[in-house]
């Protein structure tokens, strides 16, 4: 059985990278962008909140600050999937499949 996290422990990598990374340092979000060759406005979004770390980003933040980009992919995922879990009430799926331990794995026909 999988631990439930509460979706208030799940913290954006953005907002991670921001406290742990840059701000100790004094690292300024112009700084960041020049040396990704990106705009400050794509950071400062991710920072915030307000955009998902892409793999390609995560990849750069590797390079730049040796923190592994999966760690940093499985941060976000942890994260979308805490806040899609607050709606999952939401969600219009009725019953479950009951799948047999014959049929598990296999494609269904079309």
């Amino acid at each position: 059985m999988a631990l439930k996290m509460h979706p208030s422990l799940a913290v954006h990598v953005g907002d991670w990278i921001r406290t742990e990374l840059l701000e100790p340092h004094n690292i300024r979000v112009n700084a960041v962008a020049e040396h990704f060759g990106v705009s400050r406005q794509s950071i400062s979004a991710l920072l915030n909140g307000r955009a998902r770390l892409s793999a390609d980003m995560a990849i750069r933040f590797e390079k730049a600050f040796g923190i592994s980009a999966e760690t940093l992919m499985r941060m976000q995922s942890t994260f979308d999937l805490a806040q899609a879990r607050v709606h999952a009430g939401d969600l219009g799926v009725t019953g479950s499949f009951a799948l047999s331990q014959k049929s598990a794995g296999h494609r269904v026909s079309q």
